[in-house]
């Protein structure tokens, strides 16, 4: 992913307001994100609990969806994956994720979930927790097929925000 601005990424949403994307607060460590590990810029906000931001470079631009997490968490004692990075964590690692839709279906209250590691750090994961099924090929095949992989759903995910 190129290295965006904080101008860029507010700009970025397809689907909330400007109102709402210029209230929302950037990761902290925003200034020193290293953009070339990112295949999607993932965050919570800190001052908004069960809000979360997806950020994914499209032809070159980048195009942000605000999520929200459930309110509820699954219990630790359970298995669940990431439906976005592929990575087998306890299931109160990972939440459900609503996006309001674009345009009219989002006005009326539609929205899209999908199933993805609370914390939105999957770009970190497909780089760091390889699956084990996956620890016996190379390592840097192994990352760059995940990473790919995963700039595939999120831009899947993104697709069912805008129909």
């Amino acid at each position: 992913m190129q290295a965006l601005t904080e101008k860029q990424v507010r700009r970025s949403f397809v689907n909330c307001s400007k109102g709402e994307a210029n209230a929302l607060t950037l990761p902290k460590e925003f200034d020193e994100l290293d953009w070339a590990e990112l295949e999607v810029l993932g965050w919570r906000d800190p001052k908004a609990p069960l809000r979360g931001y997806l950020v994914v470079e499209v032809d070159g631009e980048p195009v942000g969806i605000a999520v929200r997490a459930a309110d509820t968490r699954m219990s630790a004692r359970r298995s669940a994956m990431c439906l976005l990075c592929q990575t087998p964590r306890s299931a109160d690692g990972i939440s459900l994720f609503t996006a309001k839709r674009m345009g009219e279906a989002g006005r009326n209250g539609n929205t899209v979930g999908t199933y993805i590691c609370a914390d939105l750090a999957c770009s970190r994961r497909v780089r760091t927790e390889i699956p084990p099924w996956l620890q016996e090929r190379d390592p840097a095949e192994v990352i760059e097929e995940r990473s790919f992989e995963l700039h595939e759903r999120v831009l899947g995910f993104l697709e069912s925000v805008r129909r």
